[in-house]
């Protein structure tokens, strides 16, 4: 699957990954260890690690992995988030680069949020599920391990979900988040 940048400068191949409750999405599993999430990385490209700004004393030390495509220097299509105690506990896929991940069916990345939310709804009376949104006012599915978050392109707010499972000394997702993505 292809989507044009956001410069329209040309198109960037999607490729698809799974997700999995509590479980993981593409090759990255929750619990993994910093190198395990950059070895991981290489079915993308490279990855690059650097610290986050610890935000709370109960969390422990957390990484960021940059996970940038071949021969696409900029920014990454996946951002995953590794605690030291807990390990990989959230990737996040760029709306522009990041790999297309569905949803029952449901295209999640990439999407226009009033488009996506349209579709949630429409989802949700075809099969009698619920859906829910976020504090940010965004719809999303309702699975606690989805965060479905906006990103600028352009004029144009797009989805980029952050797949979670909680870390170190957190209850929920929300509670979870790092602060490279408030």
């Amino acid at each position: 699957m292809a989507l044009e940048t956001e410069g329209n400068f040309g198109v960037v191949e999607r490729g698809e990954w799974s997700y999995a409750e509590a479980v993981g999405v593409g090759p990255l599993r929750f619990g993994m260890a910093v190198d395990e999430v950059v070895e991981a990385a290489e079915v993308l490209g490279s990855a690059k690690v650097s610290d986050c700004r610890r935000q709370h004393a109960v969390f422990s030390q957390t990484w960021k992995v940059e996970i940038h495509r071949v021969g696409a220097p900029s920014a990454p299509a996946v951002t995953a988030y590794v605690s030291q105690d807990a390990g990989l506990f959230g990737v996040a896929c760029d709306a522009v680069r990041g790999p297309q991940v569905a949803y029952h069916g449901l295209l999640l990345v990439g999407r226009e949020m009033g488009e996506l939310e349209s579709d949630m709804i429409t989802y949700a009376e075809a099969h009698d599920v619920q859906f829910r949104y976020t504090c940010e006012g965004h719809a999303g599915p309702d699975d606690p391990g989805i965060v479905m978050r906006a990103q600028p392109v352009g004029e144009v707010l797009r989805s980029r979900p952050l797949f979670m499972v909680p870390r170190d000394g957190a209850w929920t997702e929300w509670d979870s988040l790092p602060s490279e993505e408030d």
